[in-house]
């Protein structure tokens, strides 16, 4: 779909290695987002994208070598689900260092609640889903493998968000 393509930068390639091909040549990031009232903000996959069709966090390849994980985190997440970033606060990263790649998702709060914005073609459908039912969705692999250990390091780091995910 040319209407999904955005202008190029030096990270956007794939990348092959011994455990795959993951795209962003200087890695990857996303945003895991959680508001206490209204769970984290997920996206639904375009069918035509990498692994369309599961929920995923918003995110892709950092931009070049000198952009932050966190940075290229909360770039994407502006740019495709309208997240206003003077609503953010970040928590933590946590990485998936494969040697030859990285994903890095950051792990915030957003300090009030907004109604998501799709910026681009790669998103379907973009919610915040409450904390329980995450895991009964379609996830994106990467998701569903971090998703319990995420969850239990936000509980972690913010009482509020621990009361909600404990329901």
């Amino acid at each position: 779909d040319p209407r999904a393509r955005r202008p190029h930068g030096p990270g956007d390639a794939w990348v092959d290695g011994p455990q795959g091909r993951f795209w962003g040549r200087f890695g990857a990031a996303g945003l895991l987002l959680a508001h206490p009232e209204a769970g984290v903000l997920l996206q639904l996959r375009a069918e035509w994208s990498h692994l369309g069709g599961t929920w995923g966090i918003p995110g892709g390849a950092r931009h070049d070598e000198h952009e932050s994980a966190v940075d290229g985190a909360l770039r994407e997440a502006e740019e495709e689900a309208g997240v206003p970033l003077d609503l953010v606060t970040v928590l933590a990263e946590s990485t998936l260092d494969l040697g030859y790649w990285s994903y890095t998702t950051v792990l915030a709060r957003a300090t009030e609640l907004f109604e998501p914005v799709i910026g681009d073609a790669e998103s379907v459908s973009l919610r915040w889903v409450p904390f329980h039912a995450v895991a009964s969705l379609p996830l994106h692999p990467g998701v569903e493998a971090g998703w319990p250990a995420w969850r239990d390091e936000l509980a972690a780091l913010d009482p509020e968000l621990a009361a909600a995910i404990r329901g």
